[in-house]
């Protein structure tokens, strides 16, 4: 592949694909799960094409911050952006290191981007330092099936996926993370997806505290 039709296949392509596939009924269903339950500051790492802004409720949320690194998903969110009735702030920035006072957030919500974020533990010690001391992580994200074929599949196919798929990765877990990051896990759901997304594995929802 040329750098040009590399350029067009990252920059056009893969940010639509990855809008299209993420909006699906599976995703979607988690999303509204979760995502409603967000409250006060909210800081959204991995904010992308917006997709989670349907979900909140305005009479829960005072500010929403949405952090992302990149510039083809947050051009994608615009038009939900401007559907939104609270205070709403984007910034383009990495979660490893965002652009934010410590200590500020009642929430922080990650959907989807923990299997994208290059150093997703430098990311989820960002999520504790945001976060007031009260506040908590809400979390809805997909991850490799323990003992299975389907484990062995994802882990043979992570790379060539993760190339075509925005970076993703499909043999993190989660949960695990969380938990090493100096989080305590609560609601917590594991759930597989349908037959016809296996190579996804695990739903993973639930909240988070620091401690």
């Amino acid at each position: 592949m040329t750098s040009t039709n590399r350029n067009v296949f990252d920059g056009r392509f893969v940010p639509a694909l990855v809008n299209t596939v993420c909006a699906g009924r599976t995703f979607s269903d988690r999303r509204r799960r979760v995502v409603p339950r967000a409250e006060g500051v909210v800081v959204e790492a991995g904010f992308g094409s917006g997709l989670n802004l349907a979900y909140y409720d305005p009479a829960k949320v005072d500010t929403l911050i949405g952090v992302d690194p990149d510039e083809a998903m947050l051009r994608l969110s615009e038009a939900r952006q401007s559907a939104v009735d609270f205070d709403l702030q984007v910034i383009k920035a990495g979660a490893e290191a965002m652009p934010i006072e410590t200590g500020v957030a009642d929430t922080v919500v990650v959907a989807y981007s923990l299997c994208t974020i290059p150093e997703p533990e430098r990311a989820l010690a960002e999520f504790r330092r945001v976060l007031k001391p009260s506040g908590r992580l809400l979390f809805v994200e997909h991850g490799r099936v323990d003992k299975s074929w389907c484990g062995w599949f994802q882990d043979t196919i992570n790379r060539p996926w993760g190339r075509i798929a925005g970076g993703c990765n499909l043999n993190r877990c989660p949960a695990h993370m969380i938990k090493e990051a100096g989080f305590a896990l609560s609601n917590l759901r594991a759930e597989r997806f349908p037959a016809y997304m296996f190579q996804f594995g695990m739903h993973w929802t639930g909240d988070a505290k620091p401690i």
